[in-house]
């Protein structure tokens, strides 16, 4: 039975017969940084108050045992997730995670009560990404945080969202990478309004007036985030796609996407190309809605690759953020990033194995039929055997034995957390 290195050697020839070389196609997928959400660890729960209250259109569904209950247990199964996972990446972390034993409030929080995370990651040698957290919280008021009318509500919030511009830029400065703080916050009606205009035009000033401060962006760059709809939001969200993607463009700002927030007939691979020629740049949440945004654990399914092939056929990657953003309480939830993370490695794979500028040639020729001939027996082609060469060459577990692995976790440590 031939081995990972043999295996990988005849997928190297086969690729080479259409003018793929894997080797340098390892090496750039070896660049390319995902980051890995903590809230999966804990159902969306954080470290803010001893019992998060989720609110806001957020809800983790299940009760498979062994989740993190404090930072350090997060932190431990992270680094357990990581050794799963091949390269080198981020952590995205919510402004609730974070660790002190002081009491302080959202609109309080300093760089000294994420310092602790700051020095795990640099022993990990993963970059860091941030979000400020606009929910679960007795200041969301009737649905609204920034859009709230009451300007004791959104003066509350705007010093959260300043705070957290600094925490990020921070983590930034202390890592040597770039921390991405993504602004998502789910202001919306139940019903419908009979005002859409006004509340947008309160979030807008109150995101004005957060991002008022230009801060080096070497250190951090900010990101915006649409949702269609959500919990208690069902018949009008403040920041729709169209508000943010408008926001976006205008104050010159990365525009997010999160795959399962739009309609669920809609799909953002096929947004990619166009914010890319108009936006400063793009921030993904890879997720996987099932009904709409249920955030469901990354597959191999199509919308995942059509994502992967618009990135690196386009040459995107450059440009773009890739987040994962899912969250499963039935089941192990280090297996769930295990899982969400390797998939979307494996999608950006396949797309880099296409002989990408020989199929851009043979369309602007009109030639359809290479075309469609070569992408369909690309899906025949040994890209696992790349990718399991990939994993060995990374040290981390080839085909199932990352699995092995997860159940070894569970009953040694998982198990035993009450």
């Amino acid at each position: 039975m031939m081995n990972v290195k043999e295996r990988y050697e005849e997928a190297k020839a086969k690729y080479a017969s259409i003018g793929v070389d894997t080797e340098e196609v390892l090496q750039k997928l070896a660049e390319v940084k995902i980051s890995m959400h903590c809230w999966q660890g804990d159902d969306v729960k954080g470290f803010l108050t001893p019992d998060g209250e989720l609110t806001g259109g957020i809800m983790a569904t299940g009760n498979y045992p062994g989740a993190a209950h404090t930072p350090d247990q997060l932190r431990q199964d992270l680094e357990k997730a990581f050794s799963l996972i091949p390269g080198n990446h981020k952590l995205n972390l919510h402004a609730m995670y974070l660790d002190t034993d002081e009491p302080v409030d959202l609109n309080e929080i300093e760089p000294k009560h994420f310092e602790k995370w700051v020095a795990w990651a640099k022993e990990q040698g993963i970059g860091l990404d941030f979000n400020p957290t606009f929910f679960s919280h007795p200041m969301m008021k009737d649905g609204l945080t920034l859009a709230h009318p009451d300007k004791e509500v959104r003066d509350y919030w705007i010093e959260h969202g300043k705070r957290a511009r600094k925490i990020a830029e921070y983590m930034g400065k202390e890592i040597g990478q770039t921390c991405i703080d993504n602004f998502w916050m789910p202001d919306g009606m139940k019903d419908n309004p009979i005002d859409r205009l006004s509340p947008r035009q309160r979030l807008m000033e109150s995101l004005d007036e957060i991002f008022s401060e230009d801060l080096n962006e070497e250190y951090t760059q900010d990101a915006v985030e649409s949702k269609l709809f959500g919990l208690g939001a069902e018949a009008y969200t403040v920041g729709s796609h169209e508000f943010y993607m408008g926001y976006g463009l205008t104050r010159n700002k990365l525009i997010c996407l999160d795959a399962g927030h739009f309609h669920p007939t809609e799909v953002i691979s096929n947004k990619l190309s166009s914010l890319a020629l108009f936006s400063k740049g793009i921030m993904l949440h890879v997720s996987r809605p099932v009904r709409w945004d249920s955030d469901h654990v990354v597959i191999m399914d199509d919308e995942l690759q059509e994502i992967g092939k618009e990135l690196v056929r386009n040459d995107l990657l450059g440009k773009t953020a890739i987040g994962l953003d899912f969250f499963d309480a039935t089941i192990n939830r280090i297996a769930a990033w295990a899982i969400g993370t390797r998939n979307t490695q494996k999608a950006l794979l396949k797309a880099m194995l296409e002989p990408i500028e020989e199929l851009k040639e043979a369309e602007l020729n009109f030639d359809f039929t290479k075309r469609l001939a070569f992408t369909e027996e690309l899906k025949d082609f040994p890209y696992a055997d790349v990718w399991n060469y990939f994993c060995e060459i990374n040290n981390v577990p080839v085909g199932m034995d990352w699995y092995q692995e997860v159940l070894q976790y569970e009953k040694d440590v998982q198990s035993k957390r009450l």
